[in-house]
């Protein structure tokens, strides 16, 4: 959530913070604003897009070779142009502003503190503490670098800083802790003539593709002729410049309508690029997970997941999965939950972190509280290989979705369920619970997945036209039973997320154990139905919801013999894929939430009041 993206440049810099604050719309916000340093300090805030804020910037034609953008998502405060980023400390003697991604939890004190030293306030957030904060150390002498280093000490919670002055006109000064923040490093990686501040790399790929990934506590400043990094302690640090990966096509919309489209069918691309290294393969190796994979994987005992959202849906699927083929006992934990309740520190637990940014504070908190309780072998599921999740634990699996610009999460899910099952997969090996027989049966149905996601998407037509139908409809009860149930769960927030109907998933059994009585002609059910040992009873439940007058549209296999009828729609998807089921039977849910948005009128890729990376709690 929030973006950041400051520049320093011997060129205007104004059309470089517009594009990144635009490549990082997907983040989710409320607001944006620009502070620049031409001489004087100049700021331009907007309610509403970054459209908005461009066409502001320029009625007043801003132009200058310094200066720091960000747009907000509102956390203290109102969406209100006051309340919107950049902040500024203003007085006769220097001019400080400065935009913040983040909470800082003890804003009261430090108010409280500024007040009492004259410093007036005007906004409801916490970040405008930040902007006195520094302007009371840089007015009594400091330079804005060891100002920023100073200040970082007396703030409690997550930030991402980046801060001007008007007494260093080519200065930008950041700093980061549980919220990111990378250097973009100029000029070809030299670094000589322009460098740049943002929260994603994206946001760079204009200017440059040479990034140093920035560390918890480190601060930041960026000059015409360099850059200088200092880590928590102050001392100097070397952060290596990379080269980034991303491509600019990456992250444009090409020939789809919205980044959620796109992001559906780039499903078996995503997932063909994050088996690579398993189906062309011949067995299974721990080894894909990290060095030290076969050691922690031969003590672990039971395996504790920790996620939120969408992630928490691909947790509760492995659940399933890792118990019934590996056998191994299975927590699934929401991260936010997690860390503020007292619970049981076992023995040889594998802690698993799943996240698409890496950068999720729940997540990465949750981490940190299980390791200070002595469970220190972690294993990380995420789609950013350089993201503070995947640095802090012993173990990595990359997802390799790609970018995933909309906010309702759709390849980085299905993704994350194919790495969950290579994971089931290496686990039973590793323990005895997988034939070769059986394991080669098993690659051979990944490397089908692919192509398999391919004729689900082919469902697109029909679910198009059932999605007209949802448009007009304010809740909708989603079923699934097993391993599927997660995935009703999944189909119930996606379409909640877009559209916002009101959605529940239920485990189909639980039916008659009180959502029955939501269901009447107006409740539209929407079915998970695979030909799985579950069957059967599934078709029960679809006959106590037929019995009260609700519609049913069923996601089934073709040889489910559920058949079409007054109040029973059925898609028949295909033949039943056995235990990667779930990977298939999620996309059309997928599809649903897409068309009924468009069908509502609502912004897909940006739904009202949520962000995509949510780096505060």
């Amino acid at each position: 959530m929030c973006g950041i993206v400051g520049a320093v440049a011997q060129r205007n810099v104004v059309p470089i913070l517009i594009e990144g604050l635009r490549k990082l719309e997907y983040r989710g916000y409320d607001s944006a604003g620009i502070a620049l340093l031409n001489g004087a300090m100049e700021r331009v805030r907007s309610v509403g897009r970054v459209a908005d804020l461009e066409a502001r910037a320029n009625e007043v034609n801003a132009q200058a070779p310094t200066g720091i953008a960000h747009t907000r998502w509102a956390t203290h405060g109102g969406v209100t142009e006051i309340n919107a980023h950049p902040h500024a400390s203003l007085s006769v003697n220097a001019e400080v502003s400065v935009v913040h991604n983040g909470i800082i939890e003890n804003h009261e004190a430090l108010r409280s503190a500024l007040r009492a030293k004259g410093y007036e306030f005007f906004s409801q957030t916490d970040t405008e503490v930040i902007a006195h904060l520094l302007h009371s150390l840089v007015d009594s002498g400091l330079k804005l670098f060891d100002a920023v280093k100073q200040a970082v000490r007396q703030l409690e919670g997550a930030y991402a800083i980046a801060a001007i002055s008007t007494r260093e006109p080519n200065t930008v000064v950041g700093s980061r802790k549980g919220s990111p923040l990378l250097l973009g490093v100029g000029k070809g990686g030299s670094g000589l003539g322009e460098n740049f501040l943002a929260s994603d790399a994206s946001a760079l790929l204009q200017v440059t593709k040479y990034v140093a990934y920035l560390e918890e506590g480190d601060v930041v400043e960026i000059r015409l002729d360099g850059y200088t990094v200092v880590d928590h302690e102050g001392n100097p640090a070397d952060r290596p410049v990379v080269e980034s990966q991303l491509s600019a096509d990456s992250i444009e919309l090409g020939k789809y309508d919205h980044y959620m489209q796109k992001e559906i069918f780039e499903q078996p691309g995503a997932i063909a690029n994050t088996l690579e290294m398993v189906t062309s393969s011949s067995s299974l190796s721990a080894g894909l997970f990290g060095a030290d994979a076969e050691d922690i994987f031969a003590r672990t005992k039971q395996v504790l997941i920790l996620a939120c959202g969408t992630s928490f849906h691909a947790g509760l699927v492995a659940k399933y999965w890792i118990e019934s083929v590996a056998k191994v006992p299975v927590s699934v934990e929401i991260a936010s939950e997690y860390r503020y309740r007292e619970s049981v520190p076992l023995p040889d637990t594998l802690v698993m972190t799943i996240s698409q940014s890496g950068e999720t504070i729940d997540t990465i908190s949750a981490l940190q509280h299980a390791q200070s309780q002595g469970m220190t072998d972690s294993l990380t599921i995420c789609n950013v290989p350089e993201s503070a999740l995947i640095r802090a634990s012993k173990l990595r699996f990359l997802t390799r979705a790609g970018p995933e610009i909309g906010v309702a999460s759709t390849k980085a899910f299905t993704t994350q369920l194919a790495a969950l099952f290579v994971l089931t997969l290496v686990l039973a090996k590793q323990r005895g619970k997988l034939t070769p027989e059986r394991e080669h049966e098993l690659l051979v149905q990944l490397r089908h997945l692919p192509a398999a996601l391919n004729k689900v998407l082919e469902c697109e037509p029909v679910v198009r036209h059932w999605a007209h139908r949802f448009a007009p409809k304010e809740h909708a009860l989603f079923l699934g039973r097993g391993v599927h149930f997660p995935i009703a769960m999944e189909g119930a927030l996606k379409l909640k997320e877009i559209t916002y109907i009101h959605a529940e998933a239920y485990a189909a059994g639980e039916l008659k154990h009180g959502p029955l009585a939501l269901v009447d002609h107006q409740m539209p059910v929407v079915v998970v139905a695979p030909n799985d040992a579950l069957i059967e009873k599934l078709k029960s439940n679809l006959q106590e919801v037929r019995a009260r007058g609700g519609e049913l549209f069923v996601f089934a296999d073709q040889d489910t013999r559920i058949e079409p009828s007054d109040g029973i729609n059925i898609v028949n998807l295909h033949d039943h894929a056995g235990l990667l089921s779930p990977i298939l039977h999620v996309v059309p849910l997928q599809l649903l939430a897409y068309h009924a948005a468009l069908a509502r009128g609502t912004d897909v890729d940006k739904p009202r009041n949520l962000a995509k990376s949510v780096t505060v709690e």
